[in-house]
């Protein structure tokens, strides 16, 4: 007779293939952020400066910030999806997040809070769970460098 707790072992092999999926969907969001505002930068920031025209940071604070936003989007992105400095890409965008919190929360915006609270949380569990980043170039190169060194003999 099977214990039922017996099916309930985590399983490596299935983290590894769920934090990738997670990395994936975090990469993916990112990437397409920074595509869809890249193109328009100019009117992503006059957009933005008019969203916290009534926070108490100065305008050409928010210009710099608005206008830096796409790009790091759209490398963050493209690091997470290929998995290639994931730590550096994560700690890059948990950074971000909190600019873009301090943002929201100065102009009242609870529900954009809400979502910056929920990346957050993702990119805590994403960079939390990094010994578990083993679908990566990250890995890859980690392995490939492990298995070039000469070995030692005794």
């Amino acid at each position: 007779m099977n214990d039922y707790r017996t099916d309930l072992r985590l399983n490596s092999k299935d983290i590894a293939i769920a934090y990738f999926l997670l990395r994936l969907l975090m990469g993916v969001n990112f990437l397409n952020h920074g595509l869809t505002r890249i193109g328009n930068i100019p009117g992503f920031v006059d957009s933005m400066v008019q969203a916290m025209e009534a926070s108490y940071f100065p305008e050409p604070l928010v210009r710099i910030n608005a206008f830096l936003v796409p790009i790091i989007e759209l490398i963050v992105g493209v690091l997470m999806i290929v998995g290639w400095r994931t730590r550096t890409a994560l700690t890059v965008t948990s950074a971000l997040m909190v600019i873009l919190m301090l943002g929201v929360t100065s102009v009242q915006n609870w529900d954009a809070a809400g979502s910056q609270l929920v990346y957050g949380l993702i990119l805590f569990i994403l960079l939390a769970c990094s010994s578990f980043n083993t679908v990566s170039v990250d890995h890859w190169l980690k392995t490939k460098s492990l298995s070039s060194k000469p070995e030692k003999s005794v």
